[in-house]
């Protein structure tokens, strides 16, 4: 391919709808969009030099991951998160992650548990590189594929929504938490979970995964009473 057709398939990639979804959620789950933040077709279509339809096609993505929200009056946002809900966030949270594990450890392959174990490879050389953005894709990655692992649909579904928005906390209190917690200790957190799938062990995976629901709870929390920002929404 010619250095000109390379520039053409570049700019291509550039002015597509997909390329509008994943820039958007990039910076909403990086915090650069903030919680709130208003999302205008027009102004998108100028900024990224589309139509409206693709960034339409784009918002419509990110509302059915619960990243975006359209409100009765049609103003399309950024999905405000308060903090008065995260507990039922982490009630939430905890059924399906306790769920999808309990069937990943009941229903894996040896196909399912080498791709488990080669994104949790992908995720540890990821807390090593302390690439925040990696981090929290690469862990979203592993708890999918553990989920999927399990073989229901309907639980993946919408433990992907909750893993998705469970992102943004992450992003919030990354630098915290890389600073509170050694590379072992970050790299390690889903040692013990992988080994109960492979051991189908589903009464010691359920278990494991609620655990790791409760960790993620507690270092939200420490975040928040060392930042002083209980009271804020996020």
């Amino acid at each position: 391919m010619s250095e000109q057709e390379t520039k053409a398939e570049s700019s291509s990639k550039r002015h597509s709808g997909r390329y509008i979804y994943e820039e958007l959620r990039k910076q909403i789950l990086t915090l650069q969009l903030k919680p709130g933040t208003p999302l205008d077709e027009i102004s998108l279509a100028e900024q990224f030099g589309l139509s409206r339809s693709p960034v339409r096609d784009a918002l419509a993505r990110l509302v059915s991951e619960g990243l975006v929200t359209i409100l009765p009056n049609r103003t399309t946002l950024v999905t405000p998160f308060e903090i008065d809900e995260f507990p039922k966030y982490v009630a939430a949270l905890d059924l399906l992650q306790r769920s999808v594990t309990r069937l990943a450890a009941l229903e894996r392959s040896d196909k399912d548990l080498k791709a488990i174990n080669s994104a949790h490879d992908i995720y540890r050389k990821a807390v090593k590189s302390g690439d925040y953005q990696a981090m929290s894709e690469t862990n979203k990655t592993l708890h999918l594929l553990i989920a999927k692992a399990g073989g229901n649909q309907y639980l993946t579904m919408h433990y992907e929504r909750l893993l998705g928005e469970g992102q943004r906390l992450l992003h919030l209190h990354f630098d915290y938490l890389v600073k509170h917690s050694s590379d072992d200790e970050l790299g390690g957190d889903h040692i013990d979970l992988i080994q109960a799938i492979e051991m189908k062990d589903a009464d010691l995976a359920e278990k494991l995964a609620h655990e790791h629901t409760v960790l993620f709870q507690k270092r939200f929390l420490d975040y928040l009473r060392q930042n002083s920002t209980r009271d804020i929404s996020v």
